[in-house]
């Protein structure tokens, strides 16, 4: 990147040939990407792949090796801390301070961008209420199940009225009637004019929310766009999934109408057929004993394990 730019040039954030490299291993490898204003950007790749990091990186927690970053039209690491003074963040897990109520939560943690406790208060009804947590101002943090200690570290997050706001897997151990929520409170914040920073291991998360994504595997970028352009450029557009509920069937089925599908993947007892036209095979698996199937339009899941393989990540 040759000079710093406004934000509103390229991007609300932007990086630029990063690196970082931790006892030997290079965790960002030369990774590039711009977030547009008012966006919900995806930043997806399986455990190890860098994204944690990245964010570290983006928000000056960490100085990257080279590379350069522009964040809300700060230079980072150099201008870190004007740059969060108008970022929020949603940790990976949540840090609440369990000696404090929920509204006691909001105050302490407004005073950190200097925010005189009048304005803070003044606010907190409409953060909990925003988060589903009406009526749990003077509620201590251990009464609280685990989806509303997540929508109370939203809350948090928004005390400062930020512009961009860095979410590290929002949903992760939540039911599905929180995960909605916390869908519709981030479709909201964005309707709002609100830049959203995504990392999650949900693809219908990111199908949903996302308006571009990228995926990186060991630090480096291997796919970007939109999730519909993705799944359009990566993936064929059908998937039958078959399962071997007769144990010794599927080898045998795979085998002999492999060439029904473009492509076939088989994890344990589940073969995947990845077709354009699938009616042939679908005859087939009317008449195939001891096989159960699905057939559904390939998703966001599809391409990113296409891209990141089926191997089980630590």
């Amino acid at each position: 990147m040759a000079a710093l730019v406004p934000a509103s040039a390229h991007g609300v954030l932007i990086a630029d040939g990063l690196r970082k490299t931790y006892a030997g291993t290079e965790v960002v490898a030369g990774l590039s990407f711009a977030v547009e204003p008012g966006t919900c950007f995806g930043l997806l790749g399986p455990n190890g792949a860098g994204k944690t990091t990245t964010l570290r990186l983006c928000l000056g927690l960490t100085a990257p090796d080279s590379g350069d970053i522009v964040l809300g039209g700060h230079s980072i690491p150099a201008d870190a801390q004007p740059a969060r003074a108008r970022v929020g963040v949603v940790p990976q897990f949540d840090n609440l301070d369990p000696d404090f109520t929920c509204a006691e939560n909001l105050l302490v943690f407004g005073r950190y961008f200097g925010i005189a406790d009048a304005e803070i208060k003044a606010r907190i009804p409409q953060l909990l209420e925003f988060a589903g947590l009406t009526g749990k101002a003077d509620a201590r943090i251990a009464t609280l199940s685990g989806g509303m200690k997540r929508r109370l570290t939203l809350a948090r997050a928004l005390v400062n009225n930020p512009d961009i706001i860095f979410l590290d897997e929002p949903t992760t151990g939540l039911d599905p009637q929180a995960r909605h929520l916390i869908w519709d409170r981030l479709k909201q914040l964005k309707s709002a004019g609100k830049t959203l920073i995504l990392t999650t291991h949900f693809m219908d998360e990111a199908e949903r929310l996302c308006d571009t994504l990228i995926v990186i595997d060991h630090g480096r970028k291997i796919a970007e766009g939109s999730p519909r352009q993705l799944i359009a450029e990566q993936i064929e557009p059908q998937v039958v999934e078959v399962f071997d509920e007769a144990h010794g069937q599927l080898a045998e089925f795979v085998e002999k109408h492999r060439q029904l599908a473009e492509r076939v993947e088989t994890s344990g007892e589940t073969a995947f057929f990845y077709c354009r036209e699938p009616r042939q095979l679908l005859a087939q698996l009317a008449d195939a004993d001891g096989l159960r199937y699905v057939h559904r339009a390939s998703n966001l899941e599809d391409v990113f394990i296409k891209l990141t393989g089926r191997e089980l990540r630590d």
